[in-house]
């Protein structure tokens, strides 16, 4: 029996079988990393869906600590926003915050917790 004969066997023992109807470039672009990988198509298939609930996951967590971030910024601007005196126009105020919460221009490109610009 070859080894990777044996790692599917033990993968999915005891577990129902479950078909699927695929067009014929999905299948075939399957069948050549099962080739890559040394493993049968139903090997394959299983550890394709794996890697993508795993991405789907890890996207999922992703967004959400961006959304945290951008909650806690808002929180954040919120509260410097009341120590702005009130007299103080609005545009101003929003230069503020946004100084304060952002950096300084000149330091914008220095920080490492945001993307790059295009220069």
């Amino acid at each position: 029996m070859s080894e990777s004969k044996k790692i599917d066997e033990n993968a999915t023992a005891g577990h129902p079988v479950s078909a699927v109807k695929l067009p014929a470039g999905l299948t075939a672009s399957i069948d050549a990393w099962a080739s890559a990988h040394a493993v049968n198509r139903s090997e394959a298939i299983r550890r394709l869906v794996e890697l993508g609930l795993k991405a789907e996951a890890t996207a999922t967590a992703s967004w959400r600590e961006t959304s945290l971030a951008l909650a806690v910024e808002e929180l954040a601007a919120h509260q410097l926003d009341q120590f702005i005196d009130p007299a103080t126009p609005q545009e101003e105020r929003d230069r503020r915050i946004h100084r304060l919460t952002e950096g300084p221009p000149e330091f914008v490109g220095l920080r490492i917790d945001l993307p790059k610009r295009g220069h």
